[in-house]
């Protein structure tokens, strides 16, 4: 599995279970980890969870919640400016890929997914972020206001074969969407750890990317 795939991604889930170790067993693969915790607390929490799990040298990407404010948010950069040359690089969440306009105002946030998205993206970039994770729903708008150096990290990623089932990503895209859209990596959970056949459906995947990066 390590040949098909740029990054292996820690979630909470596995991190809990594992720990520091899990970092370490699945970075030995060779492609390096996306560590995705996603840290919101205050910002002196958050500094020191950055700049611990920047001490994991297996990791390459970082994520905590936009929404957790500015503070919280230069906080983090400047844990990682004191880990020297190459630290990972550390992306903004915005609204996960779960929630819909009406999920949003029922917790006191008004407007469209794709304007907090944008909103909150270009508040990470003033803060100091290497990038956002947001849907590719949102990706042309936060390319057009971020430049194409801000990294753009797409999950809820769902071949065209297994969109139309149900689970709990409500603002999905095909990989030859999210790619066309401008994204810079694609996360990709379930179509490939739920497949009959993993390997091959990571392969099916990475085909795809290679097929929409080379026609665009």
């Amino acid at each position: 599995m390590a040949g098909l795939v740029g990054m292996f991604k820690i979630n909470i889930q596995l991190f809990t279970a594992e720990g520091p170790d899990a970092v370490r067993k699945i970075g030995a693969l060779g492609p390096g980890i996306f560590l995705d915790l996603k840290y919101h607390d205050i910002p002196n929490t958050v500094a020191g969870a950055i700049s611990a799990a920047a001490d994991l040298r297996e990791v390459r990407l970082l994520d905590l919640h936009a929404t957790g404010s500015e503070a919280m948010m230069r906080a983090a950069v400047r844990a990682l400016a004191q880990k020297g040359a190459n630290p990972p690089k550390l992306l903004g969440i915005t609204i996960l890929t779960s929630l819909q306009q009406k999920d949003l105002r029922h917790v006191g946030i008004s407007g469209t997914p794709v304007e907090r998205a944008l909103s909150l993206a270009r508040l990470g970039k003033q803060c100091g972020l290497d990038g956002v994770v947001a849907s590719a729903k949102e990706v042309r708008r936060i390319r057009r206001g971020c430049g194409r150096d801000f990294l753009i990290v797409v999950p809820g990623i769902r071949p065209a074969e297994s969109a139309s089932r149900a689970d709990d990503q409500a603002r999905i895209a095909t990989p030859t969407e999210a790619i066309r859209a401008g994204a810079d990596y694609l996360v990709v959970g379930r179509p490939i750890t739920a497949a009959a056949d993993p390997p091959g459906a990571a392969r099916a995947i990475a085909e795809e990317i290679a097929a929409a990066l080379h026609s665009a």
